[in-house]
């Protein structure tokens, strides 16, 4: 008989474990089941928030670099960067978690850091970079970031436009000519699990404004100057998946830095080599705090699982939430599912007992899957 080989492979619960700390829950739980079972723990993230913790996790060195926070105030801002390749999430410099409680700035908050964050990337040689968008606290179409590296945005009277979504309706004349020039010879790739366009509809200030603190009046506001902007850039470009993501950053990295789209969740388990730690293990668990509907569109679980299921691996998942009936689990390659509310219903104590919960969830699954 096959020695049983599990891969915890599973994303944080937001707001009470981080990816690495799921791992390691998992696997006491497991080994309480079945001492000296062999365990690999590979962390992941979809682009989002903990993107650089899931790469640190993996082998990556973590830099700091200070940078401009998304109101004007200086923050630390971590990245990760192994050989020539380099890993920077912009929720690091212009992330809601810069943002004091219950303190917004939605026509304001700028992008401007994480601009300072990929030029710290460049400065470390960096010829490949993951640039991971979500969780951000702004809605500036990546106007800050792209006058971090060079680029000049400039109204009627030939004045710098003020930072934010907001200010850009007084636009008239983008300059790219001084963009950084080691952005022309870096692979940029723009990691992310949103594919809205910047505007209309489905866009980044009518989708995700409102989390960022936006009015009906500012969303407003911030899609005719984000439309403006694009007119001014390049409209084509507006209408592209990705451009709508983390606030239209991705529009900026589209239309002025070459950057190209690609699902957050495949690009990072490229980069943090999932396919050889899926080829070692015959058991694979996965999870995030809440499989629901908007963990099928993109989200690590749904492409752990799909990774998985194409290499013939069984895959189970843990939670703390679950919102998905057997069959839409079964449609993304998860066998079962174990979450955390059906043992204790109570989302705060759940919460606060995230990580105890977690290994007798874990104890579960070593019970049905690999005991005996």
């Amino acid at each position: 008989m096959e020695t049983a080989r599990v891969l915890v492979a599973a994303d944080k619960f937001k707001g009470s474990l981080t990816a690495v700390q799921v791992a390691e829950r998992v696997t006491a739980g497991l080994r309480r089941v079945v001492p000296g079972l062999a365990v690999e723990t590979l962390p992941v993230a979809d682009g989002g928030d903990g993107t650089v913790a899931a790469a640190v996790a993996a082998g990556f060195e973590r830099r700091e670099a200070r940078v401009t926070g998304p109101l004007g105030d200086p923050v630390t801002a971590a990245y990760a960067l192994r050989g020539d390749t380099a890993v920077v999430e912009m929720a690091e410099a212009s992330g809601l978690q810069h943002l004091p409680d219950g303190v917004f700035a939605p026509l304001t908050a700028t992008t401007y850091g994480s601009g300072e964050l990929l030029k710290a990337a460049l400065e470390a040689g960096a010829t490949t970079i993951v640039f991971g968008v979500g969780g951000s606290a702004t809605t500036d179409g990546g106007a800050g970031m792209l006058a971090a590296l060079g680029a000049r945005f400039l109204d009627a009277d030939g004045k710098p436009v003020g930072p934010g979504g907001g200010a850009l309706a007084t636009l008239a004349e983008a300059d790219l000519t001084g963009l950084d020039p080691r952005l022309k010879d870096v692979d940029l790739i723009l990691a992310s699990d949103v594919d809205n366009p910047l505007t209309g509809p489905k866009g980044a200030p009518e989708v995700y404004g409102r989390q960022k603190g936006a009015s009906e009046d500012d969303i407003a506001v911030l899609d005719a100057a984000l439309t403006h902007y694009a007119s001014i850039l390049g409209p084509e470009t507006a209408a592209l998946p990705g451009a709508g993501a983390a606030g239209g950053i991705g529009y900026g990295a589209l239309v002025a830095l070459g950057a190209r789209f690609r699902p957050g969740i495949e690009v990072m388990l490229d980069v943090l080599g999932f396919a050889p730690a899926l080829a070692r293990a015959t058991l694979v668990i996965t999870g995030e705090g809440s499989l629901d509907e908007q963990t099928l569109h993109g989200k690590a679980p749904a492409g752990v699982a799909a990774a998985a299921r194409a290499a013939g691996i069984e895959v189970v998942a843990v939670c703390g939430r679950l919102a998905l009936p057997p069959e839409a689990l079964e449609t993304a390659g998860i066998r079962r599912a174990y979450a955390l509310a059906e043992l204790e219903p109570d989302p705060a104590a759940s919460m606060a007992q995230a990580g105890p919960l977690l290994e007798r969830a874990a104890e579960s699954i070593a019970r049905d899957f690999l005991a005996g």
